[in-house]
């Protein structure tokens, strides 16, 4: 199903007796002639490079030679390439993703069981496949009248059977056989009565138009969606904003993916309304669609994420620790947040798309609202109770340098401030300078096609010449991946490391027990939206302090979403941590109400 299709061709009769050599693939010795005068094998359909040159043109059918010893013609049958459907392209994008995801260390039963069944459930009950009437050919072309139906008939064992054939790694391997075969038969139908003239793809003009209630639209965003769903499912250690991270820096293909598609994949027209992307993946649109296709997939409850899943939030929390360098022992205490609120429950952890609120965690948004409700425990945040704390540690620090440091919030500041401002001055240059255009150039028919190859080819000159001009210096190639956007070793004194500094000074003995020594807190939001409204709370940043700001700035940037977002986030903890202030302010708002004369 993986594969990579077929190139599409009638065998060429008779056999061809006179080339002896042996298939690099199949180690046969039986020949044919393609179309275009080329030897193939008839048992695996590799072609070669060799061809014939014949005088008589019987030998090839087709052919018509315009003098003799001058050989054939080297040009295609037809340049419009192979026949194929819109869902065979997202097919090549979903493989070539989830082939990116193996390379960064997930595993193989992602792509063999989980993505696989998806697909095809997707397939089915989106009607394009695996069904007795594929809707993407119903007004294309006509299946064959001898076509066996029973192929489509039977459901397929997902999700509980992992025991369907795995995806063709190369093109050596056997096509699978039952429900795994390809799934768009291809007619007898000729290509010039089934061509679409708006697009490459045979069905580009009828897919872009389709609006049938209850189906989700597979579209390139979606894939993303897919591939999520997969890793959840394995419960991998790869986080959503992991995920779009390594999209944004090019390891996983997304942008411009139609790139990937085999030469023979013509593009145009249609084609590139549902193909091309200008944009990048948000966190918020790819979750959001996330849930969408599971619940149109009626996928099962996925698998129990308990305390030694990466997912969980002890783990998640110490991850993001590590990476904004914090003090190692407020792991502790973010452990006892999570604790206290519940969002450790393997109940709250676990999605379940078929429940009546099908919802799941976002895992590392929730981790990073724990870690900063755990600063405001500590230092409140309130652009005063942090430095003073701050001017304790530092005298502390100078009269005992012998001693473990005791954390600095001022010191940690001004260290994350100059990592933080270098870093996504990075990200900026590096988004300015990204080359939207593809090396793939599209147009709108084929008629286009040479114009646009050579606007195309004029592009990549004057952008040598620009580069050249500009900078003689070499481009840096692209970064490895890396779970970690910051590192922080011991003894760097530009970046100095605060993983094993001391909360002592903050915390104090209370019994057995460790206490802050703080005892104020402010609520994030005093007072939540409505369940009809979009969103939980609103976030304007002149209405909180600068050190909060700083903080929820920060953890954004680390995962690439909106401030409101991880605000809201943080209200939510809030609410389940302070349950008992937000019930008094219910009283207190509903005898306000009874109390009020109109």
């Amino acid at each position: 199903m993986w594969k990579e299709p077929l190139k599409r061709r009638e065998p060429c009769e008779p056999r061809q007796k006179e080339f002896k050599e042996r298939c690099t693939q199949c180690a046969a010795v039986s020949w044919g002639l393609t179309d275009e005068g080329k030897y193939y094998c008839t048992s695996c359909h590799n072609v070669t490079e060799r061809s014939k040159e014949v005088i008589n043109t019987g030998a090839i059918p087709n052919t018509k030679i315009q003098a003799i010893n001058r050989g054939l013609k080297r040009k295609r049958k037809l340049e419009r390439g192979w026949d194929w459907y819109v869902c065979e392209g997202f097919q090549h994008i979903l493989y070539q993703q989830v082939e990116a995801l193996k390379t960064l260390g997930v595993g193989p039963e992602l792509k063999n069981e989980v993505l696989h069944n998806f697909w095809k459930r997707y397939l089915q009950k989106s009607k394009q496949a695996y069904c007795k009437n594929p809707v993407c050919r119903r007004k294309v072309t006509v299946l064959e009248d001898n076509q066996s139906h029973s192929d489509w008939d039977s459901e397929p064992e997902l999700l509980r059977d992992f025991s369907c054939p795995s995806f063709a790694e190369s093109g050596t391997e056997s096509q699978p056989d039952g429900l795994a075969q390809k799934p768009f038969p291809i007619s007898k139908a000729s290509q010039s009565e089934t061509a679409s003239i708006c697009s490459g793809s045979l069905d580009g003009v009828e897919y872009s138009l389709r609006k049938e209630k209850g189906i989700v639209k597979m579209t390139v965003p979606r894939t993303l969606a897919f591939c999520y769903l997969s890793l959840l499912w394995q419960r991998e250690t790869v986080t959503l904003s992991d995920l779009l991270r390594f999209v944004e820096e090019g390891h996983i293909p997304y942008i411009n993916a139609f790139q990937h598609f085999p030469e023979e994949m013509k593009l145009y027209g249609r084609d590139k309304g549902i193909f091309a992307i200008e944009s990048w993946p948000t966190y918020e649109d790819i979750y959001k669609k996330m849930i969408e296709i599971a619940k149109f997939l009626d996928l099962p409850r996925f698998p129990d994420i308990t305390e030694d899943c990466y997912l969980h939030p002890n783990i998640l929390c110490m991850k993001y620790l590590m990476e904004v360098n914090l003090p190692d022992e407020m792991n502790d205490l973010t452990c006892q947040v999570v604790k206290m609120t519940g969002v450790g429950e393997v109940d709250f952890l676990t999605f379940d798309p078929i429940a009546k609120m099908a919802k799941t965690v976002k895992y590392d948004v929730q981790a990073v609202a724990v870690i900063v409700v755990v600063l405001k425990l500590l230092f409140l945040l309130d652009d005063n109770l942090e430095w003073s704390l701050s001017n304790t540690a530092e005298k502390y620090n100078e009269n005992n340098k012998e001693d473990k440091p005791r954390f600095d919030f001022r010191k940690w500041y001004q260290v994350m401030k100059k990592s933080i401002d270098e870093k996504k001055q990075e990200w900026e240059e590096a988004r300015a300078k990204y080359l939207w255009k593809s090396e793939k150039p599209l147009y709108h028919s084929s008629i286009d096609r040479a114009v646009a190859f050579k606007r195309r080819e004029m592009v990549v000159d004057l952008q040598k010449q620009f580069s050249t001009l500009v900078d003689s210096t070499p481009t840096v190639g692209r970064k490895k991946p890396s779970s970690f956007q910051f590192n922080w070793a011991e003894g760097d004194a530009a970046r100095t490391c605060f993983h094993g500094h001391s909360l002592q000074g903050i915390l104090q003995n209370k019994g057995q027990s460790l206490t802050t020594k703080n005892s104020l807190y402010w609520l994030s939001t005093q007072k939540f939206c409505r369940s009809y409204c979009k969103h939980v709370t609103t976030y304007e940043e002149s209405n909180f302090s600068l050190s909060y700001q700083f903080i929820i700035n920060l953890f954004a940037f680390l995962l690439r979403i909106k401030t409101s977002f991880l605000h809201e986030e943080v209200s939510l903890i809030e609410k389940r941590l302070f349950k008992t202030k937000y019930s008094k302010t219910k009283k207190k708002s509903s005898r306000s109400r009874k109390g009020r004369k109109y």
